[in-house]
């Protein structure tokens, strides 16, 4: 996609065809949320040195991360709020809505409203939404699945406010179009979004 920043493909219909997005990193590599376990990608990533860790947004989007952890060794990160019996236990489970710092260059900031337990990964200027953001091209400014907002919208346009704070570049969803604007557009259109939200 864009520097060391790539789009898995393999999409699964376990995760409803979700994006899931690979980083390659010389402190180990991400994978953000699970594609289809299949030979073609597995032996791309392990070229491309392997997965240390694979970041789940929420619990719609996990389909076979249990193969890739048996098979990489990979440590898992989820949201407590979106550990199911779907999902099964995980390696790590993070908790409330206050951001944690994965590492120097890893941001993980809690977004409950697609899901309780929804969560973005801010990656310098790439932001991992999952379900909670995408661009829209038909409106002109990235927004939020108001017809797929299985726990709260009011909680929803919380957490967008929040996540408009941060500065980034890029946004990398699981679902819709992803959006690249310069960090002072994208606020613009972050600004935008949330009228659109609190309008409905």
């Amino acid at each position: 996609i864009d520097g060391s920043v790539y789009h898995c493909g393999f999409h699964s219909s376990k995760s409803f065809g979700a994006t899931s997005y690979f980083v390659k990193r010389e402190s180990g590599n991400l994978l953000i949320d699970s594609p289809r376990f299949e030979k073609p990608l597995v032996e791309k990533l392990e070229k491309m040195g392997g997965v240390k860790t694979m970041f789940l947004t929420h619990k719609d989007d996990v389909a076979d991360h249990r193969k890739f952890h048996e098979h990489f060794g990979c440590e898992r990160i989820l949201h407590a709020d979106d550990v199911t019996i779907k999902t099964g236990s995980v390696e790590r489970e993070i908790t409330g809505v206050e951001p944690i710092k994965l590492a120097d260059d890893l941001l993980i900031i809690p977004v409950p409203g697609h899901t309780e337990g929804s969560a973005c990964l801010l990656y310098g200027k790439y932001l991992f939404t999952g379900d909670h953001l995408a661009e829209n091209p038909g409106r002109g400014f990235p927004t939020a699945f108001i017809n797929h907002c299985w726990y709260s919208w009011a909680e929803q346009i919380k957490s967008m406010k929040r996540l408009a704070e941060y500065s980034f570049e890029w946004i990398l969803p699981g679902h819709s179009g992803r959006a690249y604007y310069p960090a002072d557009r994208m606020a613009e259109k972050m600004r935008e979004c949330i009228r659109w939200m609190e309008s409905l």
